[in-house]
């Protein structure tokens, strides 16, 4: 039977939820309950009834301690299983050290296996740091948790890495499928319901299990926070100005003014060691206090865009919107903290 014929047919897929001491019992637990729920609920349309067959897989059978202390069921071990539909690999938890390569060579060997036998590969969150030992990333798009995503391009440099996207779909069969931070596995879970048995199916679970398509991307989750450890004293200097002074006006000219170096000179190597020009950072910085105070504040958006440095509140709204994908107003209704959690 060929690959086609087991998504259109009546025989369930084969998915193999990895596990491994790093993995996160969370994502771990919460991938298997909403997809075995298409069946244990009855949400699967007619014809449908048990679409996938999910095993918890690891190097060896019996319980397994995970990174939190807990304990879980390997359901079966990877020299059990030839073939696979989907393989997804859970959130792992980094220890202070990082990401070590070459730790688990037998499954690195069997998630190779797996995928040349057509098995689609997906990652929640830090789980592509697994997949991409692999190899079958690079030179590919994939995205990962915005807090691991410097360490993860450390570690595999030839991998395209959108650290603000929900979920990412690549390979020549699209079958290589990333999430991004934290809960956007509900994102990854509802798309392969979506595509391997209907969107109607995919539209219920997540009204069951109260589950979010995160529409808006991750840019509003990111904090900014520039880079300092450059080495370019100079530029450093400036920057610990410019925290505590960026709704000054005209910031960028007061920097050059209270450094050394010709205006030129200044732009250059600012942008040389941030990343950014020093404009779009000082937007930044102030985009970044306005989200603070949408959070826990009721202040009016006019007052915030004062407040931050801006004059014009139209201006304000539109390089918000531009910065975080989100109105001012959508950001507050989204983040604000609920009044019963208020100190």
């Amino acid at each position: 039977m060929s690959r086609d014929e087991k998504l259109t047919g009546s025989a369930p897929l084969r998915v193999c939820l990895v596990a491994l001491p790093d993995a996160v019992i969370s994502t771990l637990a919460g991938i298997y309950d909403v997809m075995n729920g298409v069946s244990m609920m009855g949400i699967a349309s007619p014809g449908a009834e048990h679409p996938f067959k999910v095993d918890i897989v690891g190097e060896q059978a019996g319980p397994l301690r995970l990174a939190s202390g807990v304990p879980i069921d390997v359901q079966c071990t990877i020299g059990d299983i030839a073939a696979c539909d989907i393989l997804i690999v859970p959130s792992v938890l980094l220890r202070p050290g990082g990401w070590e390569t070459g730790r688990y060579p037998a499954l690195i060997e069997w998630i190779k296996r797996m995928h040349d036998g057509g098995a689609r590969l997906c990652s929640a969150c830090s789980g592509v740091f697994l997949l991409a030992e692999t190899g079958l990333f690079d030179g590919r798009d994939a995205t990962v948790h915005f807090g691991y995503a410097s360490e993860f391009t450390a570690c595999y440099p030839s991998v395209l890495i959108h650290p603000e996207r929900v979920l990412v779909i690549s390979g020549t069969r699209e079958d290589l499928v990333s999430s991004g931070a934290s809960n956007t596995w509900h994102d990854m879970v509802l798309y392969l319901i979506a595509h391997h048995v209907g969107a109607t199916v995919a539209q219920e679970v997540a009204r069951m299990f109260a589950l979010q398509w995160h529409q808006d991307g991750l840019a509003p989750y990111i904090i900014f926070e520039g880079r300092k450890d450059h080495g370019d004293a100079e530029i450093q200097t400036a920057q610990e100005w410019l925290v505590k002074h960026f709704s000054v006006a005209n910031p960028v000219d007061e920097m050059i003014k209270r450094s050394r170096l010709a205006e030129r000179t200044f732009k250059r190597r600012f942008v040389e060691v941030t990343g950014h020009a020093p404009l779009v950072y000082v937007q930044r910085l102030r985009i970044e206090d306005a989200k603070r105070r949408l959070e826990r504040t009721a202040a009016p958006v006019d007052e915030i865009s004062w407040s931050v440095g801006y004059e014009d509140a139209a201006f304000f709204r539109r390089l918000f919107k531009r910065t975080t994908g989100m109105t001012p107003g959508a950001y507050r209704r989204r983040f604000q903290i609920p009044e019963f959690a208020r100190g």
